[in-house]
């Protein structure tokens, strides 16, 4: 007696057009959403939205900062942002107060329960990293992430990196000052 043999279909891989592979734009958009739905689904596994790391992130670089300055540098409208830092604020990972200069404004700093959970988010997202970038070797990585340092910082001034020393009046092109 033979065994009836069980066909197990698998969907065919539709390729993309050669035009959209060969062009760099293309390829970045799509590799950049494939890589935040990605993100996205890990973290809502953890009960964290994606803001919700940007906003810790942002908070971790700095003792506090003002609700309008958060918005700005994440491009969220204002109130989108009052309900994530609401969130944030019911389980106990940032505060906000009044700022004693401007009543009008709050300041809003991260806690320590603020920092371990950002710790546990930067875990997840280097976790994903590596396996998004497990094709390229290290000195691959470095240099490609040079170049979209480079990019972010000629396209969206907000990326563009300063260090503590750059930043002294001093040294600042007068332009900036």
């Amino acid at each position: 007696m033979t065994t009836p043999t069980t066909e197990i279909s698998v969907p065919p891989i539709h390729r993309v057009a050669k035009e959209l592979i060969a062009s760099s734009g293309f390829l970045l958009a799509r590799l950049g959403f494939g890589f935040k739905a990605k993100t996205i689904a890990k973290f809502e596994q953890a009960g964290f939205e994606i803001y919700d790391y940007s906003v810790l992130a942002l908070l971790a670089e700095s003792a506090r900062e003002t609700q309008a300055t958060i918005a700005n540098a994440l491009t969220l409208d204002p109130s989108r942002l009052v309900a994530l830092l609401d969130s944030l604020e019911e389980r106990g990972l940032i505060v906000r107060q009044r700022d004693p200069q401007d009543r009008r404004r709050h300041l809003v700093s991260i806690t320590a329960a603020g920092e371990r959970q950002l710790s546990r988010l930067r875990g997840m997202v280097k976790e994903l990293e590596n396996a998004f970038f497990a094709p390229l070797d290290p000195a691959s990585r470095k240099t490609f992430h040079d170049l979209l340092s480079q990019l972010a910082a000629h396209n969206d001034p907000r990326c563009a990196f300063r260090s503590a020393e750059a930043s002294s009046p001093k040294e600042r092109p007068l332009s900036d000052r």
